[in-house]
């Protein structure tokens, strides 16, 4: 074998250590719902995952019960009590899956008879003091909602007694606008009631202008923000830094040992 031979077999591996370590999941996709996570029974609603460009296949599944379908988006023309749940998705590119993406929790509101939302002691409220708004169901439910148009998430209170206080401390002109809450069972947390009648907050003692002035309009609702990552089943984690490190230098220390007693034996 000649000097150069060792060399470029040195080289062939350790491109392949590199290929090998940078190997892993592929990056988790988007899952959202069109228009909104929370849909009214007998409403459409569309789930659409999102990844990297030149995916092979993309995987849409249902969570409890366990179902799913090939393709990159979920159209339900009727949303149903059924169609509740947690969603998730993934792609494959050639043999490697995708982590999952963040879990959907997909909402059927109407189910039930909606709450009353009010405000005490008044929903005129001077800056700097303080409101609660209370939502208060005709059924037992432990668990209330509240959303205010034009934020991103939902505020929520387990409570019990049909009701629940959400109070607002010190409020400013950031909390001026329009509420709404729902109820629902923590037995079925995806089963909501219709939403509250619109409940306007006017903070007082401001220099209004055109842009804090509170408008009817129709209620836009947020989704709510998800957290919740899972590995998919059967796949091994990546190698950690240290461990890709250590490899390296291994072969590398290898490939540099077998160059310099060739070169010595080639000089003798």
């Amino acid at each position: 074998m000649s000097p150069a031979s060792p060399t470029f077999f040195c080289i062939g591996l350790s491109v392949l250590q590199v290929i090998q370590t940078q190997s892993g999941p592929l990056p988790k996709p988007s899952l959202q719902a069109q228009p909104s996570s929370l849909v009214p029974l007998g409403q459409s609603v569309t789930l659409r995952c999102q990844g990297p460009p030149d995916v092979d296949l993309y995987r849409l599944e249902k969570l409890k019960p366990e179902k799913y379908e090939d393709q990159d988006f979920l159209f339900i023309p009727t949303m149903e009590r059924s169609n509740a749940g947690r969603y998730r998705c993934s792609y494959q590119n050639g043999s490697d899956w995708s982590l999952p993406s963040d879990q959907l929790e997909l909402i059927a509101t109407g189910v039930y008879a909606k709450p009353s939302l009010s405000a005490h002691p008044s929903s005129a409220v001077p800056q700097g003091r303080d409101v609660t708004l209370k939502c208060q169901s005709p059924y037992s439910f432990d668990e209330f909602v509240l959303y205010k148009e034009g934020d991103t998430g939902p505020y929520k209170r387990p409570e019990k007694w049909y009701r629940a206080n959400f109070p607002i401390i010190t409020v400013t002109a950031a909390h001026s606008g329009t509420y709404r809450c729902f109820s629902f069972s923590s037995s079925f947390p995806y089963l909501w009631s219709a939403p509250s009648d619109p409940l306007v907050l006017v903070v007082t003692g401001l220099s209004v202008t055109p842009s804090q002035v509170p408008m009817e309009e129709s209620f836009p609702v947020t989704e709510k923000p998800m957290n919740i990552t899972a590995s998919p089943e059967g796949l091994s984690p990546p190698f950690g830094f240290a461990h890709q490190h250590y490899a390296k230098g291994n072969l590398v220390g290898i490939c540099l040992g077998a160059m310099i007693i060739i070169i010595l034996v080639g000089g003798f």
